[in-house]
């Protein structure tokens, strides 16, 4: 029998809160709810769930806050869901690590397929991971398959595993300009032209973890295209 993922949902807004969860439940997920940031990180820290559809302007603990802290423990797909629409909380909200931002008001079946298609991801990634002999190296560092880890000088330097499978990705095309749309597509599991601005933040994301450790691996962007890492060696 297939154990069924749990999703923790944390919105102040109780008709938010039900339509998901009920939404969540037909679709056969296990569900727990909280209606603000600090009671979520409580529960999370006493049991791990699967995936977090938070929201951002919360009591106690926003959204931001939640994430960043969750961040420090754990690479738990998160789902923002939130009214803040501007450019500028889409990329605070990548920026700290969530794998997905959608704006109120939303269609469920939206946020369903987005659920579904991060988890699909997850397994897809799971039963193709490589053997330790199999994993590549780019530049002056490693990308550990099996622990879904890019490694400098064997240290892991930290990526959430949307910003691992973008780098995975372009290391695999090395040397091949990839397209933001063609990420969208094989990473976020859509092609969307709305959702573009999610590849940039991420490899901004990337670029700053490979600096702060001292990698000289690049990813160079192909202006009006997409990006490209090159094998320098």
């Amino acid at each position: 029998m297939v154990e069924k993922k749990l999703i923790y949902i944390a919105d102040d807004e109780t008709n938010i809160r039900n339509i998901i969860k009920s939404f969540l439940l037909k679709e056969g997920f296990d569900v727990e709810t909280f209606d603000d940031g600090s009671k979520l990180f409580e529960a999370f820290n006493k049991k791990k769930a699967d995936m977090l559809v938070i929201d951002i302007m919360m009591p106690n603990m926003d959204g931001y806050s939640l994430c960043s802290l969750v961040r420090q423990k754990s690479s738990v797909p998160i789902i923002i869901v939130s009214a803040k629409d501007t450019e500028p909380d889409k990329i605070a909200g990548l920026t700290l690590g969530s794998d997905d931002y959608l704006t109120k008001p939303f269609s469920p079946m939206e946020l369903i397929a987005r659920i579904r298609s991060i988890f699909r991801r997850i397994e897809l990634d799971s039963s193709n991971s490589c053997a330790p002999s199999q994993c590549l190296s780019i530049g002056d560092v490693k990308i550990n398959s099996d622990l879904k880890q890019v490694e400098f000088k064997g240290i892991d330097i930290g990526l959430t595993k949307m910003e691992f499978e973008v780098v995975y990705y372009l290391t695999v095309n090395k040397n091949r300009a990839v397209s933001r749309s063609e990420l969208l597509d094989k990473i976020w599991g859509f092609e969307n032209e709305v959702e573009t601005r999610a590849t940039d933040d991420a490899i901004k994301r990337i670029r700053k973890k490979l600096s702060d450790v001292g990698s000289n691996l690049k990813i160079d962007t192909v202006w009006g295209f997409g990006f490209k890492i090159e094998d320098r060696e």
